[in-house]
């Protein structure tokens, strides 16, 4: 099964064609998390955009490892922020970075007392306690991490690492497993910890499965295949340690991203209820009923459209909001089986419609389409659980690219006529349980694209029911879609909105011309197109 989602590429000198992010999903959080902040001093308005803005400085050259530079901006940021608990966490990563492990601890335990629920600060004490064998102190913090924030797959696999040194291999099973299950591939890391203690305690089957899959998504690391070789031989014992120390420090490491773009799908893992059953493939095939009702209920809708575009610079500062307002038509057409064409159509005052910085987000109405029974199957897909949004409640369904099934909704287009880049997706969707409507869908990517620099894709789009009173047809459609994209050295957060929905009725042997820039889009065949009124329902299922 394939999309494509289409444009007249002549508008804009850029082309991306992609979906539509927004901010880190607001599930209902869990009494007394807590996560590190990067606030600035709460002061006027000058003196924190300026803080904002060494902090940036500061983080960008301790990622790149430019210590004389960070330093400079972190002794700034000092001066402006000295008892804002961001600002001593940085002093204390430097110190650490820079060998100086003396006063890392002193700047993190300061950390502390200015934020006791820091959590990065939680997890670098850890890692530094278990490296030096204070496993009582580390089970402390690593205690004091979870408790922080317990839908993170790092302070569970740091809690692991404590109790594998200690020897309680059920808890460190335990933990380990819950840190694999909120972080996916992101918490890759603890898998063969993982292997090592249930090889430990007798179940080798579970053991060399979970080292299999692995070994083969991470062909490079040649401990983890001795592992496995050494665990078929019944020679658990003689594997090459794994220091549990190193999967402590990959999960205390300082996030790649900045503080515009939010936390990656796999950071953590919603919460959600205990004890709901969840059946996947019912959930998949009643999803996938909607997703065919919507594909056939629909020839052309048109909306208003309004965008705000925000550039954000290499210190993670943004420029001032550009605006647009477009209207935009939307065809949805299965060309043949399994293949559908979505065309996006926008104009601005009867003038061809172009985005800001001539780059195109396009696409939002077939990301939905990632749950048609045609599509579905390219995905791995695995029930969370239920949960609530918007008070409603919803099944917590992530999916991700599988490897060996086609890549075919979304691509980034450098021009017209240049190479496409097929972008595989990860993400979570939320799924309202009463009519199998998906109410929120958020996207990232499974790995960068090097090629065209791409770094960062993020999208989040929310869904709600429109009425159209004629036929008194409910279709579930984008209200807003949010884009936070690292790209060929442009970090953009673009916001769109969708209103003023009206649903065209197409005979069937009709075809859609590409809209005049003159006036509204139109049909080229002979029948009459009804725009049918649409309003907007409740969004309770």
């Amino acid at each position: 099964m394939s999309f494509r989602a289409s444009a007249p590429l002549f508008l804009l000198p850029i082309l991306i064609a992609w979906t539509l992010p927004s901010l880190k999903a607001q599930v209902p959080p869990v009494a007394g998390a807590a996560s590190a902040s990067t606030a600035v001093p709460d002061v006027n308005p000058k003196l924190r955009e300026k803080a904002q803005k060494e902090m940036g400085k500061a983080m960008m050259a301790l990622r790149k490892n430019d210590f004389p530079t960070a330093r400079i901006h972190l002794d700034i940021l000092q001066r402006l922020a000295p008892d804002r608990a961001e600002v001593s966490f940085l002093l204390g990563l430097y110190a650490s970075e820079t060998g100086d492990a003396e006063h890392a601890k002193s700047y993190w335990l300061r950390t502390l007392e200015l934020e006791p629920q820091h959590f990065r600060a939680l997890l670098s004490l850890c890692e530094m306690a278990l490296r030096e064998r204070n496993f009582d102190e580390a089970q402390a913090l690593a205690q004091r991490a979870v408790q922080a924030d317990p839908s993170s797959w790092r302070a569970h696999a740091i809690l692991a690492s404590v109790y594998s040194e200690t020897n309680r291999l059920g808890e460190a099973v335990q933990q380990a497993e819950r840190a694999d299950e909120l972080g996916q591939a992101q918490a890759a890391v603890v898998e063969p910890m993982l292997a090592k203690l249930l090889a430990r305690k007798g179940d080798k089957k579970r053991a060399i499965d979970i080292l299999q899959r692995y070994v083969r998504e991470h062909a490079a690391d040649d401990a983890a295949m001795k592992q496995l070789v050494n665990i078929e031989k019944d020679d658990p014992i003689g594997a090459p340690e794994l220091v549990e120390s190193s999967v402590a420090a990959a999960a205390s490491a300082l996030p790649p991203s900045g503080n515009w773009l939010p936390a990656d799908v796999d950071e953590e893992m919603p919460p959600v209820e205990s004890g709901a059953a969840c059946d996947v493939a019912e959930i998949l095939r009643q999803t996938g009923k909607r997703t065919s009702e919507f594909v056939g209920n629909l020839d052309r809708y048109t909306a208003t459209e309004s965008v705000s575009h925000v550039n954000i610079d290499k210190w993670g500062m943004p420029a001032p909001a550009q605006t647009r307002k477009f209207d935009y038509v939307v065809s949805v057409e299965e060309v043949r089986q399994g293949i559908f064409d979505v065309y996006e159509y926008r104009n601005a005052h009867g003038q061809p419609g172009e985005f800001p910085g001539g780059i195109a987000t396009l696409g939002t109405p077939a990301m939905a389409l990632i749950f048609h029974p045609r599509s579905s199957g390219n995905f791995d897909m695995v029930c969370e659980g239920l949960t609530r949004w918007d008070g409603v409640p919803v099944w917590q369904i992530h999916f991700r690219q599988r490897p060996d099934k086609p890549n075919t909704l979304r691509e980034y287009k450098m021009s017209e006529h240049g190479p496409s880049y097929p972008v595989a997706m990860k993400g979570r969707a939320w799924i309202a349980t009463a009519n199998y409507q998906i109410v929120r869908l958020e996207t990232d990517l499974v790995m960068t694209i090097p090629e065209i620099r791409l770094l960062a894709d993020h999208t989040i789009i929310e869904y709600g029911p429109v009425h159209f009173r004629q036929g008194g047809l409910d279709l579930w459609l984008p209200q807003t879609a949010e884009v936070f994209f690292d790209w060929n050295g442009r970090r953009v957060h673009r916001r769109h909105s969708f209103s003023n929905y009206l649903l065209f009725s197409v005979d069937e042997k009709q075809k859609i011309s590409k809209p005049k820039t003159d006036q509204p889009e139109t049909s080229d065949g002979a029948d009459t197109v009804d725009p049918i009124a649409a309003e907007s329902a409740p969004r309770t299922p």
